[in-house]
């Protein structure tokens, strides 16, 4: 969700409680509100402990990876799918950012993210040999 969109039902259904049912109302919006975070904070921890445990910028494999990808994911979303955080490849706080991630066979897919949304990616293989 949209977080201006998110914080504008937020103060909306606040209002309407204030002027249904007072200071209670208020006290109960703030409640869902509060809860609401610690949800998505919680979220964001459990996904950061999966992560950890994986090698950085590591995936069984790339190729299911990228199958897997659509324009406007999030970083979050993105160390979901792979259970690892990527390997930053661009310069720290440039636009757009761009990240790795790679399997054992050598193949990869490099993301590029625009405002900390996916609006590129690539998958490279390794160039096979051929079989004697």
């Amino acid at each position: 969700m949209n977080p201006i969109l998110g914080w504008a039902l937020a103060v909306l259904g606040t209002a309407l409680a204030w002027l249904q049912y007072g200071w209670q109302g208020v006290v109960l919006a703030v409640s869902v509100i509060v809860f609401w975070l610690l949800l998505q904070f919680s979220r964001a921890i459990r996904v950061m402990k999966n992560a950890a445990g994986a090698p950085v910028g590591h995936v069984p494999s790339a190729v299911m990876f990228n199958a897997h990808l659509k324009a406007g994911l999030t970083m979050l979303q993105l160390v979901t799918l792979s259970k690892s955080l990527g390997q930053r490849i661009s310069a720290e706080g440039s636009e757009p950012e761009q990240w790795r991630w790679a399997d054992e066979g050598g193949a990869s897919v490099t993301v590029r993210l625009q405002r900390g949304k996916l609006v590129h990616w690539d998958l490279q293989r390794q160039a096979q040999r051929p079989a004697e």
